[in-house]
């Protein structure tokens, strides 16, 4: 697939009849060498992508999707900057050479040819893409697939503005200038409105004026900018969702101009199908939680059990994206289509659910030198929740952190329960409320597409069995995250049996001492514990008694 089909001037006058073919066809193979100043030469409508954010988690999928699904496209270029050290060709080749790759390594070793890094930084001005990479770019690119932006919940107000929102307006300056460009999709998120628990497909007002914004604070000393960012985000809970709502905003005014599409994914998961179940391979959201539960770190959070967890899959983002990318080429909307890319109001998910599967699929698949055996307890009692951080994590973490000292080892415990509770902190605000999202533009899509479309690009959140997912999300983890051997489980599963036998043989020294200081020297105690004991024995024998009269 890729959005658009058929020769560059038939696009109005058949639109119809090739709104029904399969847009798969609608890239004709060719050839790209890998590095920009040799890039394919475009003598006929085969269709050149650029893609932002393509070393990310979603971008990688993309891309992948992309090369597997649609042979024909011609060339992909992807805007890569230059990081710790690795250029960009270096960051490029070592994502392709990543496991997701694998299937399309089968079906075409060449298809790294069709790839074309870009040097360019979001920081900078122009995004710092040379003149002739840019007259390359407006040559030659047909569509756009805007992914890039920080994902930081807690990024300085500046910094994000400048990743989310400037440099979404210069992608867009780049794009205006594209003499072929048929579509422009910018993905934001879901939650990008939610100071509103109703959110419809539309862009709503931006909180601010970007532009005056972005002019007030360049003036500013980072410190001030920091102490005025509560009020200028006001109810929303972050500098994240902040600056996607004004990024959307930005979009928008250019949607007289270019056909835009905009996809409001919710919270991205690991892969549901494609290219396999349970890809992923990052800490950033709900993967480091699951990581933590397994590991048996995280044991309480602050959640609301009956609240729905909003998970999408990563594969059903993408295929979403393709999908409107082709819809927005051939249909040409007159203003932007937003497509709310959600679970919840279609086949919800609540976190209670997740909480007991997570646990559930890592006691039968545990992961390696587990800290404790997993158990989480979810609550939205903050007084609850602050007693099991004191018992279940303070209390463990400086016993294990003296045990390392005495040892001669570096403290470490009470740092990573620090920084897990940071992260939970920001993911509190998601965990505890509840959204609706419409989705009339994502069913009206769907019924675009043809039979083999849509199987081929599946985003039917209908079919998503939830406990499957979950269990091979959390192998995924396993797997692609922390690179544990499936073959060592039995290991692991020895590791919980011996944490048990450990926190049984506590509990019983717990309970000796316990009698020993406080109920063997107290005649009182003595006697509730006794009265507690008998009434304990009453009532197992009255249930005896009753099941025995009732057999």
């Amino acid at each position: 697939m890729l959005p658009f089909c058929g020769q560059d001037g038939e696009q109005h006058s058949h639109g119809r009849r090739r709104g029904q073919q399969s847009f798969r066809a609608d890239f004709i193979h060719d050839s790209a060498h890998f590095g920009v100043h040799n890039p394919p030469m475009i003598t006929s409508p085969r269709k050149s992508v650029l893609i932002t954010g393509a070393t990310g988690f979603m971008g990688k999928v993309l891309v992948e999707k992309l090369l597997r699904s649609c042979p024909n496209v011609h060339a992909l270029y992807l805007l890569v900057r230059p990081k710790a050290g690795q250029s960009m060709r270096e960051r490029v080749k070592d994502m392709i050479n990543c496991k997701l790759f694998d299937r399309v390594r089968v079906d075409n070793p060449d298809f790294h040819r069709k790839i074309v890094p870009v040097s360019s930084e979001l920081m900078q001005p122009g995004l710092a893409i040379s003149t002739e990479d840019a007259e390359t770019l407006t040559a030659r690119v047909n569509i756009v697939f805007h992914c890039a932006a920080t994902i930081r919940f807690d990024e300085p107000l500046k910094h994000a503005l400048q990743l989310n929102v400037i440099a979404t307006q210069q992608l867009l300056a780049l794009a205006r200038r594209m003499a072929r460009l048929e579509a422009f999709i910018h993905i934001s998120t879901a939650y990008a409105n939610c100071n509103r628990r109703h959110i419809d497909e539309v862009i709503y007002p931006p909180p601010v004026d970007p532009t005056r914004l972005i002019d007030s604070l360049d003036w500013m000393d980072d410190s001030i900018v920091r102490d005025i960012t509560p009020r200028l985000i006001g109810d929303r809970p972050n500098t994240y969702t902040y600056t996607k709502a004004l990024a959307e905003s930005v979009v928008q005014q250019e949607s007289g101009k270019i056909n835009i599409g905009i996809i409001r994914p919710s919270i991205v998961g690991a892969s549901w199908q494609e290219p396999f179940p349970g890809w992923i391979d990052n800490f950033n959201g709900p993967s480091g939680v699951f990581i933590a539960a397994g590991k048996g770190i995280l044991r309480t959070m602050r959640a609301n059990n009956e609240a729905v967890a909003d998970l999408i899959p990563v594969d059903m983002v993408v295929n979403l994206t393709l999908a409107a990318g082709w819809y927005t080429a051939m249909h040409r909307p007159k203003s932007a289509l937003v497509y709310n890319c959600t679970t919840g109001g279609i086949n919800p998910f609540h976190w209670g659910e997740i909480e007991h599967h997570v646990i559930s699929s890592f006691k039968r698949n545990p992961l390696e030198q587990a800290f404790r055996r997993p158990n989480v307890n979810i609550t939205s009692n903050y007084l609850i929740n602050q007693y099991w951080i004191l018992v279940s994590h303070t209390f463990p973490a400086l016993i294990y952190d003296l045990f390392l000292r005495l040892s001669g080892q570096k403290p470490q415990m009470m740092r990573i329960f620090n920084r897990l509770h940071k992260a939970i902190g920001l993911l509190e605000y998601f965990s505890s409320r509840d959204w609706e999202w419409t989705t009339e533009n994502v069913s009206m899509l769907m019924g675009q597409l043809s039979t083999e479309d849509r199987k081929t690009f599946n985003f039917d959140v209908r079919q998503l069995n939830w406990p499957e997912y979950i269990e091979n999300y959390c192998i995924g983890t396993k797997k692609y995250v922390l690179n544990e051997d499936m073959s060592d489980i039995p290991a692991a599963r020895q590791h919980l049996k011996k944490l048990r036998n450990i926190r049984y043989t506590f509990n019983t020294l717990l309970l000796v001492f316990i009698w020993r200081v406080f109920i063997a020297r107290s005649q009182m105690a003595r006697n509730i514990w006794y009265f507690v004991v008998s009434l304990c024995f009453k009532f197992l024998s009255y249930f005896k008694a009753s099941s025995t009269l009732t057999a």
